[in-house]
């Protein structure tokens, strides 16, 4: 069955650095594209990131650019967020997302806390 598993959320200091790691299963990882949501305590889910199927185009919420990078491995099914110089405006659960490049199949992960306090 369809599996979007994250990991590498935590409990972090203003300044500090995560990376959360998504591995999928179930289906064809490739024709996939991935992105990551958050979703702040009380907030809407929001569009963190997005990275397409071969890797060549990302795109970010204005609010992480520079300090987030998403990346991929379809050798490993695995879709990855670098997040630095975290703020406290960045806890949230993160979410993995694929979305088909044609079609509208859509899976999502459980989710994985990020804290960002000091």
């Amino acid at each position: 069955q369809v599996q979007l598993v994250e990991s590498g959320g935590d409990l972090v200091q203003p300044g500090g650095s995560l990376r959360l790691s998504c591995a999928a299963s179930g289906f064809t990882f490739s024709n996939y594209a991935m992105s990551w949501y958050y979703q702040p305590p009380g907030k809407e889910r929001e569009l963190v990131a997005t990275i397409s199927t071969g890797g060549g185009r990302r795109t970010y919420a204005e609010s992480v650019k520079g300090r987030f990078t998403i990346s991929r491995d379809n050798a490993k099914n695995t879709v990855y967020l670098q997040m630095n110089s975290l703020k406290p405006e960045d806890t949230a659960v993160y979410y993995c997302n694929a979305r088909h490049f044609l079609s509208s199949d859509t899976y999502w992960g459980q989710g994985t806390q990020v804290t960002v306090s000091s």
